[in-house]
């Protein structure tokens, strides 16, 4: 039997990427919202992320971007790219499953009760503009997935049901290939901000992937309020790790003992409010990392941008969180700046799929060689720059169009043009 290892599939930042300040709720978007974007440098960022993380010896895999301007969606509404309101041709332009934590939730075959790996793809009900994300990434995740005996990949629950995928699931388990309890974060309300995974979403998706162990959370609506709009902004797991804010959570203590008593190795890491706020946690994307297990018993490492290091509170803890003889034992800060300005950390990125890597179709898999071509491709085709403003020109679809075509064709990936 092959060895199930976690592979982190990264979503490539396309080109498209701008600042409209789409996410209601997300307080990097709106800040940024109207500022100039550079969606070469975001890519070239992105690609070297996933080379930071084959360096560490991790697996690494790697979605495309979707088709935009989504076409199909403007015309659903009686338009086109060309015609469209401004507003609609933003929602219709954006670029953000560029977070690929927010195309599925997983749950991995040790997980679920046929023994295979389950996916099923976010609804992002909640959001205009990534509304219309879930049928281009139903059709990219039927192809990377495609191996039937290992992979079943879902149609997303339907409306009203807002689901948003793996940023409010969690998993813990004594090791990826160990079976264990998978979390489902939903929440209620967040004072002026939607909460975008709701409860019901949670339980569909629990019952459509198969899985065995399962335990629902409320996020604390004082977080929502805060800013942290998916749980993985004040929350992140890694097999028997919990690393997690002391206000995540509306009632932690029932939950912290059932995890507990489901997975005796758990340990959690609770930062408190008196050395790390919310409201630095949130502008440091510190629980935003990516929490990964080393190789050759290297223990954890937290892959963080680098604006947690530029903040003395959160570097402070970390930096004593790593000197103690914790599970988690290194620092690696890298520079998502561009993702980073539209509120997404190194977390949002990616989506976690614990499989065995020679069952995916190894054209979404990484390598040295192949991290090279996307940046060439990119270098060449991507825009260097984006102001909203732009967005109606015609030129510069044009150029978006053929830009994400000629990474399709450079992977060999021609069957999701168009």
């Amino acid at each position: 039997m092959s060895a199930l290892v976690e592979i982190n599939f990264d979503g490539i930042i396309g080109p498209s990427h701008n600042y409209a300040g789409l996410s209601v709720g997300n307080i990097a978007s709106s800040t940024n919202a109207g500022e100039t974007a550079y969606p070469r440098e975001a890519a070239l960022q992105g690609i070297a992320k996933m080379r930071h993380n084959l360096d560490l010896g991790l697996a690494q895999g790697f979605f495309m971007p979707l088709d935009r301007p989504n076409e199909g969606w403007l015309a659903g509404l009686g338009t086109d790219s060309i015609l469209a309101p401004k507003h609609l041709l933003a929602n219709a332009l954006s670029a953000s499953s560029m977070w690929a934590a927010n195309a599925a939730t997983v749950s991995p075959g040790p997980d679920t009760m046929d023994g295979r790996c389950h996916l099923t793809v976010a609804n992002l009900n909640t959001m205009p503009h990534r509304s219309h994300e879930w049928s281009g990434t139903l059709k990219q995740l039927r192809l990377a997935f495609s191996d039937t005996g290992h992979f079943a990949v879902h149609a997303p629950v339907p409306p009203p049901f807002g689901d948003e995928g793996a940023a409010n699931h969690m998993r813990l388990c004594a090791n990826h290939d160990r079976p264990g309890v998978e979390i489902f974060v939903y929440g209620v309300s967040g004072g002026p901000f939607p909460a975008r995974q709701h409860i019901e979403a949670s339980k569909a998706v629990s019952r459509i992937n198969e899985t065995q162990s399962v335990l629902f959370a409320q996020q604390s609506e004082t977080a929502i309020a805060a800013g942290a709009f998916h749980n993985d902004v004040v929350a992140v797991a890694n097999e028997h790790v919990l690393f997690v804010h002391e206000q995540a959570f509306a009632d932690a203590d029932p939950l912290y003992t059932d995890l507990r008593d489901r997975v005796p190795e758990t340990e959690i890491i609770i930062v408190p409010a008196e050395r790390v706020s919310l409201e630095d946690a949130i502008k440091s994307y510190l629980f935003n990392a990516q929490l990964v297990t080393l190789p050759e018993e290297a223990g954890m490492a937290l892959i963080l941008p680098t604006e947690a290091r530029e903040n003395d509170a959160v570097w402070s803890y970390l930096t004593d969180l790593v000197a103690g003889n914790g599970p988690i034992r290194r620092l690696c800060p890298v520079d998502v700046r561009q993702s980073m300005a539209n509120g997404g950390g190194p977390a949002c990125l990616r989506l976690r799929v614990v499989a065995d890597p020679g069952a995916v179709d190894q054209r979404f898999m990484a390598t040295q060689e192949k991290l090279d071509q996307l940046a060439e491709v990119v270098a060449e085709y991507w825009p260097e720059a984006i102001n909203p403003d732009q967005l109606s020109d015609p030129g510069l679809v044009k150029a978006i169009v053929k830009a994400r075509n000629s990474l399709l064709d450079a992977c060999g990936l021609i069957e999701l043009q168009g």
